[in-house]
């Protein structure tokens, strides 16, 4: 399949090909030779960039109508069959257009072929989660920055990249938290409802819906797929006390890493029960208080006091479980760790509720009304976000 140059093509309508690709790759560098090589396609760009791509990855991501749905972009074909002969290869102006055997042409984008040629480094707009450092501070972005792209943008990137950030100077009225989360995707739905109000009310289901302290916890950790994302949008916040606490999971993990690996281990490798019940639900899940992932970095938090249900494991487990827990819980609930302040009307806060813990401060319902109303997310839908924003801004 050692062949020295290009073959020509009956060249189609235009020379410039096009990928179906949403995201822009027209700015990459034009190519300046394809040959054929004993195990692909060597190809070369005007930067001298090189690399050589097998004639079944080429043949696999055509994107042409008849292997790539013009409309939905799905894929269409699929190479089940080795490539026994080679194509017959052009470079139309600096794009590669290659003939197969059973005629068909498929014609490559320089600039696609060299976003993803296997050297080139992977990016993302969706940044990677970061652990809070020693006297974090949240991204405040301002409602009205946050209704254009690029405040959008920013909120997201630090949503994702930090766990935590707040839009501020919002309007005091009903359902702007769920106006603001449906500009990011569907709201996500729990036997709370899609929307919920945090308020001190008559026979609650829940402690949120009292006026005690709430120690720093996550939410429905009783769920096979608790939420990722809440949002908590103040209303009204005249009650003496009730200041917000959120500590980060990530931080917390390597604490906990350093101090005990062997705590670690056990709340890591050790799944238990939670459970929500009340007159009409029976939620349980089984799982480890930490989920890690093969790297170490923490995937999940499970920590909820009130709704851990019996301690089942065998009984010569149990001591170091209860120890383990124990250390975990004063290194979430140590100062260090802890990030305070008091929502704001009109300030809207959220989280990652699988990493950042969230709490409150005892509050006085008598001393004035406290109500904030919120709603969950699913964090593919923030990621999803930016992602598109990330195209233009």
């Amino acid at each position: 399949m050692n062949s020295a140059a290009q073959t020509t093509l009956t060249p189609p309508h235009t020379n410039t090909p096009e990928m179906g690709e949403l995201s822009p790759y027209q700015a990459g560098p034009v190519l300046t030779q394809a040959m054929l090589a004993h195990n692909g396609i060597t190809l070369e760009w005007q930067d001298s960039q090189r690399t050589t791509l097998p004639l079944l990855w080429l043949r696999d991501h055509c994107a042409c109508p008849a292997c790539r749905h013009p409309q939905t972009r799905e894929r269409l074909y699929l190479p089940l069959e080795p490539i026994t002969e080679p194509p017959s290869v052009a470079l139309l102006d600096g794009h590669l257009h290659l003939q197969w055997q059973d005629g068909h042409v498929s014609a490559f984008h320089s600039g696609w072929l060299y976003q993803r040629r296997p050297e080139a480094k992977l990016t993302s707009a969706v940044p990677n989660a970061k652990p809070w450092v020693d006297n974090f501070t949240p991204e405040h972005i301002s409602h009205s920055d946050f209704l254009t792209p690029q405040g959008e943008k920013a909120w997201l990137t630090a949503m994702l990249r930090d766990g935590l950030a707040l839009i501020t100077d919002g309007p005091l009225v009903e359902e702007e938290v769920s106006r603001l989360a449906e500009r990011i995707g569907p709201l996500r739905a729990t036997n709370f409802g899609a929307r919920f109000d945090v308020r001190s009310k008559p026979n609650p289901n829940n402690a949120a819906y009292t006026a005690v302290g709430l120690p720093l916890h996550i939410d429905l950790p009783n769920w096979r797929q608790p939420p990722d994302i809440q949002l908590l949008y103040c209303l009204q916040n005249g009650a003496s006390g009730g200041e917000s606490l959120f500590a980060d999971g990530a931080r917390v993990v390597e604490a906990l890493r350093q101090v005990s690996p062997e705590a670690l281990t056990i709340l890591s490798e050790t799944p238990i029960d939670f459970r929500f019940q009340d007159e009409t639900h029976d939620i349980s899940m089984r799982a480890p208080v930490i989920t890690l992932d093969s790297a170490g970095n923490l995937v999940e938090m499970r920590l909820n006091n009130w709704i851990r249900d019996a301690l089942h494991l065998p009984v010569e487990q149990m001591d170091a479980w209860y120890s383990a827990y124990a250390l975990l819980w004063k290194l979430f609930h140590s100062e260090a760790h802890q990030l305070e302040f008091t929502l704001r009307p009109g300030q809207m806060v959220a989280f990652d509720n699988r990493r950042v813990l969230h709490g409150r401060r005892e509050f006085d319902p008598n001393s004035g009304a406290r109500h904030l109303q919120g709603t969950y997310l699913d964090r593919d839908m923030l990621a999803s976000r930016l992602r598109v924003l990330a195209r233009n801004v």
